[in-house]
C-alpha cells in the first residue's frame, strides 16, 4: 500500500526584485516604487514525483537550497503546492523545526499537552504517555519550568518525544539529529528503528548521511528543485558525493605557494584505507591515506606536497604538507607518488571535498569527496586521538619526592 505520493508536484513562490541602488530615501515614494518593481518566479521544486510504500523509511538528502524541507512543508501542510497532487493515506506527525508548536511561558509539562493535541493526541491519551515522554526527552527535573528557559538541546528532546510518542502511520523528521548529544542521537535512532518494526511510515531529512543510511530503505537526492536520483541508501549517497564536487566553485587560495610553473602535474589523487583500497567513506576515528600520483617533466629541487579537506561550504577544514617536517623534496624526471598517512581521521560526520597540490608548480581543485560516517563519537567539531591510563596516587607522589632530591641534588654540586 502506498501511504506518501507525489505527482508532479511544484511549489512556486513569487520573489520581488531589490531596488535599485539610486531609488528614493522617502518611505512614500520607496513603497511605490517597490510596487512597480517586477516580480519573479523562483520554484523551490518543480515537477516532483515519488511513491513511498506503508512501513517504508524514505530519506531525502541534497544541498541547502534543494527543496527538501520544502517537501515536508507540502506533506505537512504547512503551505500548499502550486501544482500537481498530493496523496496522504493515514496519520501524519511531523517534527520539523525545533520547539515549533511550544508556547514559552508555559512550563514543560503544559507544553506536552498543548503539543501534542495540536497533533492530534486526545488528553487521556497524553496523559497516558507523559511520563515516557518525559522519561525519553530526559527534562524531568525541568518538566515544570517554562520551557523560555531551556536550551536549544532540551527544546528539540522534548518536541522529538512527544511527535515520536504519538504513534502515527506517517512521521516526518527533519534534522532531528541536528541538536543534541551523543547519547540522545543514539536515543533518537533506536526510536526511529522500533517505529520502523511498528510499520510506522518515516520521512527522514538530514545531512548526517551515516544516520541516513542506517535508518533509510530508500533515499531520494534533491538538487535545484528537481529529482537527481532514487534508489539504494549507498547507491543515492555515493552519487550525492560526485554531485557535490560542483556545488562550491572552487576559488584560488591566496597563501603563498600556489603559482603554476608547470614543471610537474598531478595527475591523480585518491583516498585509500589502510589496506590500499580506494574509498568513497570512512568513520571517525579509522586510519585513511592519501595518495598523490604526478608526472614531473623535467627535475625539480626543494618542492613540497599538500592536501587540503574541505567542508561542504569551502572552507579549510584540515592542511597536510610535507613542509611541516621540514623535509625538502627533489623530483626526478617522470611519474611517481606520494602518500599521506592518518593513522586515525578526526572528522566529525559529514561530506569533505579534497584537494592537493604540488609546491609552485600544480594544484587539483576537487579532486575527491570523502563521507565521514559517525564512528568513535564525541562532542565539539573534531576527534583527538588520545591515550590515557590511571595513575596510583602514591606513585605520583613518589615521582614527585624523586624530582625534589633531583634538583636538590643539582644545587649541591653546583
Amino acid at each position: 500500500m502506498i501511504d506518501l505520493k507525489f505527482n508532479k508536484v511544484s511549489k512556486r513562490y513569487r520573489v520581488r526584485q531589490e531596488l535599485p541602488e539610486g531609488a528614493a530615501r522617502n518611505a512614500v515614494v520607496r513603497k511605490i516604487q517597490s510596487l512597480r518593481m517586477r516580480t519573479k518566479d523562483f520554484w523551490a521544486i518543480r515537477d516532483v514525483s515519488f511513491e513511498v510504500k506503508r512501513g517504508e523509511a524514505f530519506g531525502i538528502i541534497g544541498h541547502n537550497g534543494a527543496g527538501k524541507s520544502t517537501i515536508l512543508k507540502l506533506l505537512a501542510n504547512i503551505t500548499a503546492p502550486t501544482g500537481g497532487e498530493i496523496t496522504i493515506n493515514g496519520r501524519l506527525s511531523a517534527l520539523i523545526e525545533v520547539g515549533s508548536g511550544f508556547h514559552p511561558e508555559l512550563t514543560g509539562r503544559e507544553n506536552i499537552y498543548l503539543n501534542g493535541s495540536i497533533l492530534g493526541m486526545q488528553r487521556r491519551e497524553i496523559s497516558e504517555k507523559l511520563d515516557r515522554i518525559v522519561e525519553f526527552a530526559g527534562i524531568s527535573q525541568f518538566v515544570d519550568t517554562p520551557v523560555k528557559r531551556y536550551s536549544s538541546g532540551m527544546y528539540v528532546r522534548l518536541g522529538f518525544s512527544i511527535a515520536a510518542h504519538l504513534d502515527p502511520d506517517i512521521l516526518l523528521l527533519d534534522e532531528v539529529l541536528a541538536v543534541g548529544d551523543a547519547s540522545f542521537q543514539a536515543k533518537c535512532l533506536q526510536r526511529i528503528n522500533e517505529l520502523k518494526e511498528d510499520g510506522t511510515t518515516i520521512v527522514f531529512i538530514s545531512h548526517d548521511l551515516g544516520a541516513v543510511e542506517r535508518v533509510c530503505d530508500r533515499v531520494l537526492l534533491m538538487q535545484k528543485g528537481e529529482v537527481i536520483a532514487d534508489g539504494l541508501p549507498q547507491d543515492v549517497i555515493a552519487e550525492y558525493g560526485r554531485v557535490a564536487k560542483h556545488l562550491t566553485p572552487p576559488t584560488a587560495r591566496d597563501n603563498g605557494s600556489l603559482e603554476s610553473a608547470g614543471k610537474a602535474k598531478i595527475t591523480s589523487l585518491t583516498v585509500l584505507d589502510a589496506d590500499g583500497n580506494n574509498i568513497a567513506a570512512a568513520r571517525t576515528g579509522e586510519p585513511i591515506k592519501v595518495r598523490i600520483e604526478f608526472e614531473a617533466y623535467e627535475p625539480i629541487a626543494k618542492t613540497g606536497f599538500e592536501v587540503l579537506f574541505l567542508t561542504q561550504d569551502g572552507s579549510i577544514h584540515c592542511d597536510l604538507k610535507t613542509d611541516l617536517d621540514e623535509e625538502e623534496i627533489n623530483l626526478e624526471t617522470g611519474a611517481g607518488a606520494i602518500e599521506f598517512f592518518c593513522p586515525q581521521i578526526g572528522f566529525q560526520p559529514g561530506l569533505y571535498h579534497v584537494e592537493g597540490g604540488i609546491k609552485d608548480n600544480d594544484w587539483q581543485y576537487r579532486c575527491a569527496t570523502l563521507r565521514v560516517d559517525p564512528g568513535k563519537v564525541v562532542m565539539g567539531d573534531f576527534y583527538m586521538p588520545h591515550e590515557w591510563k590511571v595513575v596510583n596516587r602514591d606513585e605520583g607522589d613518589n615521582a614527585a619526592d624523586e624530582n625534589l632530591l633531583a634538583e636538590q641534588r643539582v644545587e649541591i654540586g653546583a
